[in-house]
């Protein structure tokens, strides 16, 4: 199987291509080198694909699969239009749908209108510039779509999810501080999984649209699932949303925040809660969670070089603890 990878140094393409060699695969990737280094056994390409003629000289064959990774529509247009492929998989996004707030909704909801420019000019554009791309990967010919959700696990630089055994590990006979909003759907896939399955839909010509997501569980089932993965004997104190705004709390992700969290925003619930029947139906199998938070654990305690993109620093962390307990709210001991 001779597999090009456009990307390969950071988290998702990284563990496509060394999975890939791992099969015995003839593995190229095609990336700047800016995010990482390229994985042991490919064959390195040093491009930048904002050029125009970028990919031109590896259209000098007929590859078995492309796996793309892209979010700029005009790389993704250049890249059908240059390379030739037996089967392409684009790794899309579910923030391509329109419709956020409502839940279990799958592959045949209502999208948002494609980004007309050839490149993104602000992260709000996303979704949008998704759209587009996934426009130029169905004119390819034989092609898997894969939407993919919140990608976690090893090497998850954003620690949306390894704060939380971390935070728990860390605490261990402590207290910590959780948001009160347990039925809270939250739904991400562990990034060997999506590999695993992207790189078998390369290999049999999938094709099709695929939510490829894990199960969605609820926000309360990953925390003690967390706490108890970290062995966390301490207090829990639940906040709830009007409190952590007061106190300059946000959600999701980045500089004091709470991961994984929505904000108490209802009307996000959809964004944590697609259907996965058609990629569970074509083969996509996913690890317990157990055995995802603790391998993230692990690296999160061994692995990480780069700070963590979301969470609690310890002094914020301890600041809100105090805060909480002066003022007698959310005390719930057992676990969220």
């Amino acid at each position: 199987m001779e597999l090009l990878v456009l990307g390969g140094t950071a988290f998702l393409g990284r563990e496509v291509a060394a999975q890939a060699v791992a099969r015995g695969w003839s593995v190229s990737c095609a990336a700047r080198g800016r995010s990482g280094s390229f994985p042991d056994g490919v064959r390195a390409v040093v491009v930048d694909r904002d050029a125009e003629d970028a990919l031109r000289p590896l259209s000098d064959r007929t590859w078995d699969a492309v796996i793309d990774l892209a979010r700029q529509p005009g790389q993704v247009r250049r890249a059908v239009r240059d390379l030739t492929a037996r089967h392409w998989v684009f790794v899309s996004t579910v923030n391509v749908y329109a419709d956020q707030a409502t839940r279990g909704q799958d592959e045949s909801a209502a999208l948002l209108e494609p980004l007309t420019g050839q490149a993104m000019s602000a992260p709000s554009d996303y979704g949008s510039a998704k759209v587009a791309c996934e426009t130029h990967i169905r004119g390819s010919g034989s092609w898997t779509i894969a939407r993919a959700g919140l990608i976690v696990g090893p090497g998850d630089v954003s620690g949306r999810l390894g704060y939380w055994p971390w935070r728990f590990a860390r605490a261990v006979t402590g207290p910590v501080v959780v948001p009160d909003d347990a039925e809270q759907p939250v739904q991400f896939i562990d990034v060997r999984d999506l590999a695993g399955w992207l790189l078998d839909c390369a290999a049999d010509r999938t094709g099709g649209l695929f939510n490829a997501c894990g199960s969605p569980t609820r926000l309360g089932d990953v925390l003690a699932a967390s706490r108890a993965v970290a062995g966390h004997r301490g207090i829990v104190h639940a906040a709830d949303a009007p409190w952590l705004a007061d106190h300059r709390v946000g959600p999701w992700m980045g500089e004091r925040s709470l991961p994984l969290w929505l904000g108490g925003d209802r009307g996000l619930w959809g964004f944590q809660d697609h259907r996965n029947d058609r990629a569970l139906a074509s083969g996509l199998s996913l690890r317990p969670l157990a055995d995802t938070l603790r391998d993230t654990l692990v690296w999160e305690c061994t692995g990480r070089a780069a700070p963590r993109e979301a969470g609690l620093g310890d002094a914020d962390h301890d600041q809100l603890v105090r805060a909480l307990v002066g003022g007698g709210e959310g005390e719930i001991g057992a676990g969220p």
